[in-house]
């Protein structure tokens, strides 16, 4: 059965945790990704910057509801919600914007496990993680080709 370290691209395009979003953007957009890994100094992976994630952005940010209690306004919903939309929409480098300790998967992980945690989950980008370090990425598109290939 085909593994992770079969179908990943090793060496994958990275960007850092204080890089520009507008340069993650153009790397994403020139070189057709749907997400980068995001490593520290070490090549020690702390998430991961995917197109959704550079929209969230220019989404409209929703004001939580309030209802009254004796002069008292109480949310709806958690105000920890609004903090974190309010730091992804007004991020300027790619920590603020990515999503951190993302899904990762080892070189020896199975190719239909790799299936499911991608359509489960809905991810599009799968970093492939080794004794903490990064050492490929797998997308959907590397998974279209093992099959085209089949």
């Amino acid at each position: 059965m085909l593994k992770a370290r079969d179908i990943m691209t090793a060496s994958p395009v990275t960007v850092a945790p204080d890089t520009e979003i507008a340069k993650a953007a153009r790397i994403l957009v020139e070189r057709k990704f749907n997400g980068l890994p995001v490593v520290d100094d070490s090549g020690r992976l702390v998430g991961v910057i995917c197109q959704s994630d550079l929209i969230t952005q220019h989404k409209k940010l929703n004001i939580p509801s309030f209802f009254t209690v004796l002069d008292g306004f109480i949310p709806l919903t958690s105000m920890s919600e609004l903090d974190e939309q309010m730091r992804r929409i007004s991020a300027t480098i790619v920590k603020h914007a990515m999503t951190a300790d993302p899904v990762t998967v080892t070189p020896e992980t199975a190719i239909d496990e790799i299936a499911s945690l991608m359509v489960d989950s809905k991810l599009h980008t799968l970093p492939v993680v080794e004794n903490g370090k990064l050492v490929g990425v797998i997308g959907k598109e590397d998974l279209l080709r093992t099959l085209a290939g089949a």
